[in-house]
């Protein structure tokens, strides 16, 4: 099976589950069949989803780029961080027009630009390359406004109440 018309998904706002969001489109792609290639710009940590999706490998990749140590250093971002997001970037581009995948899931991109490690327009252009037949899903806070605008489909997550603010650290298998 495949995708006839793939169209190009937004996940972003101030609220839980961009991400989460993403990877269960994932999940039930790859329960009717489609394959899913994920860039995750900026995360390291070993999150739960990447154990997990290493067994259902015949159906989604997943490759994961730099960090964002600098975020919570109150750094700007190096050198290195902006080679691994760029690094990501030709591997989503390189994902998507290869013909392999149904589903490219870039995974906080929108932070990415936002941190300026990516441009918006390098994005845009992206977007544009676009194969007819590939779902392209975007995640991050801070969208900028033009990728709201190309996009069929976005969705915001608004943080209405959450217990970080109770000092509540991520959980594993639930934020992490």
């Amino acid at each position: 099976m495949s995708l006839e018309k793939g169209y190009i998904q937004i996940y972003t706002g101030n609220g839980k589950g961009k991400t989460t969001a993403a990877l269960g489109q994932a999940l039930r792609a790859a329960g009717r069949g489609l394959k899913t290639f994920i860039v995750q710009f900026m995360k390291n940590s070993p999150y739960g989803e990447i154990k997990i999706l290493e067994q259902m490998r015949n159906w989604v990749t997943l490759e994961h780029y730099g960090n964002d140590s600098f975020v919570f250093s109150n750094k700007a971002a190096g050198e290195r961080d902006l080679y691994m997001a760029q690094q990501a970037f030709h591997r989503a581009r390189k994902a998507m027009s290869s013909g392999k995948y149904d589903i490219v899931i870039m995974d906080e991109v929108c932070v990415t630009i936002f941190f300026g490690l990516l441009k918006t327009q390098d994005v845009l252009s992206l977007l544009e390359e676009k194969p007819e037949s590939v779902e392209l899903i975007l995640t991050g806070r801070y969208c900028p406004p033009e990728l709201i605008k190309k996009a069929d489909l976005v969705t915001g997550m608004q943080e209405i109440k959450h217990y970080y603010q109770k000092g509540v650290a991520a959980r594993k298998g639930i934020e992490s």
